[in-house]
């Protein structure tokens, strides 16, 4: 018998096209019912539930309830970053379910990876930090530099607070359409909350776009400026 990790099982789970629909759904960060996932899916409530049942058993999503009521949403930040990446995989190879229409522009520009910001504004955010020296590149290792420190200090966000917990506090992610990496971890996302807390943009429904207000795109690009 092989020893290891058994990444036949992950590939089986994520490999089901109605899986992979539900998955890619629970992208945008939000849990949704059983019932939203089989309309993602394209299947019945029945099939749904099964599939779900093994997403779950594989640590893939989580089950939450709220009164009689329950949700799915992805396990964690690491199986976000895990779909991140087998989609720029799969994009870097050619492999697009569909042709471009009228929202992948805005997909593109912005959108939600599981909790941060990904796409062009994404990558632009990261290459900011840079550009700048907050933040320092190994590879695919960052590390916060003392100035992007008191730069991430300045807009009100609890640095400390974000450094105490098991999650990385500064990681790279692959971006599907950029191809490059944007920002992940605990920062990320208190850079994401940051953006919709200042009013600067919304989440739109049913999607994963971040959608900016004109005002908000000027702050936005002035707050991260790239050479």
């Amino acid at each position: 018998m092989k020893e290891g990790p058994d990444i036949a099982r992950i590939g089986t789970l994520i490999g089901d096209p109605a899986r992979a629909n539900m998955l890619t759904a629970l992208m945008a960060g939000k849990a949704l019912t059983a019932t939203e996932l089989s309309q993602a899916a394209g299947v019945t409530l029945q099939t749904a539930s099964a599939h779900l049942s093994k997403l779950e058993d594989g640590g893939l999503i989580a089950q939450r309830k709220q009164g009689r009521h329950r949700y799915f949403a992805l396990a964690d930040a690491s199986a976000g970053t895990l779909l991140e990446s087998i989609m720029g995989f799969a994009a870097s190879r050619g492999h697009l379910r569909h042709k471009p229409g009228p929202k992948d522009p805005a997909l593109r520009k912005a959108r939600v990876c599981y909790d941060h910001l990904a796409g062009d504004y994404g990558v632009r955010m990261l290459d900011s930090f840079v550009c700048r020296g907050a933040i320092e590149t190994d590879g695919e290792n960052l590390t916060m530099t003392p100035a992007g420190h008191e730069h991430v200090a300045a807009l009100g966000i609890d640095v400390s607070g974000l450094s105490s917990g098991r999650r990385p506090f500064c990681k790279s992610c692959l971006d599907w359409s950029e191809r490059r990496s944007h920002l992940a971890g605990t920062l990320g996302k208190a850079l994401l909350s940051h953006v919709f807390e200042k009013g600067w943009a919304r989440r739109s429904e049913d999607s994963r776009v971040v959608a900016f207000t004109p005002e908000g795109e000027r702050r936005f690009l002035a707050l991260f400026p790239v050479d």
